[in-house]
């Protein structure tokens, strides 16, 4: 059985594999989500906001100005595209090369946490939702977007895929409320069905703790 760190190492090397073609297939299908999810973060002057897993800088565009940036992702080929986004964008912020799982930031270091299309991605989402409310200050909170299953669904098809394609992309059988649970002191204050029907969500958490 792979470990989280085998997995990651795995994940990586897809991720560089999709770099080049990754704007192309994930741009268009998402774009709106992306806005409809960081117009949650309202007014940031003078916050500090961690877009944790960046990947090429997507959300870049639709991020309000004022805030303290920084991008992290695991893949220094995605990273590598999210900078040149941000300079293209004049956009001041610190990047990362770093595992979600493991976020090298001190505790509550941040105001808010933006997890786009990551949490499904990462081997261990407990892992990596614990370590984004560990660093985001009692108060703050973390931006969701991603696919999850609902408690109880059975969903055969997905879940029969997932140990498949998590290993080259993404998984497709994770149940959120199950992470959740996991992870006291985290509040959900926003929960909306987006694309695929509310397979994918768009959820808002406060750190109460």
């Amino acid at each position: 059985m792979d470990t989280p760190l085998t997995s990651s190492r795995i994940l990586r090397r897809a991720y560089t594999l999709w770099a080049p073609f990754y704007d192309a297939v994930v741009d268009a299908p998402f774009r709106e989500s992306r806005k409809r999810s960081l117009a949650g973060l309202g007014d940031v002057h003078g916050q500090r906001i961690l877009l944790d897993g960046i990947g090429t800088g997507l959300d870049l565009r639709f991020l309000p100005r004022g805030a303290m940036y920084a991008g992290l992702d695991l893949t220094p080929a995605m990273l590598r595209r999210a900078r040149r986004r941000a300079q293209t964008l004049n956009l001041q912020m610190n990047f990362f090369v770093g595992d979600a799982m493991a976020l090298p930031f001190r505790d509550a270091a941040f105001d808010h946490v933006v997890m786009h299309l990551i949490l499904a991605v990462v081997p261990d989402t407990r892992a990596a939702l614990a370590e984004a409310a560990r660093v985001v200050t009692v108060g703050g909170r973390i931006h969701l977007l991603d696919k999850f299953l609902r408690p109880g669904q059975r969903a055969p098809l997905r879940r029969l895929l997932s140990p498949i394609v998590g290993r080259l992309a993404t998984r497709t059988d994770v149940v959120f409320e199950d992470v959740l649970a996991a992870c006291p002191g985290l509040e959900v204050i926003g929960d909306e069905p987006d694309i695929g029907g509310g397979w994918f969500r768009r959820i808002v958490l406060r750190r109460n703790r």
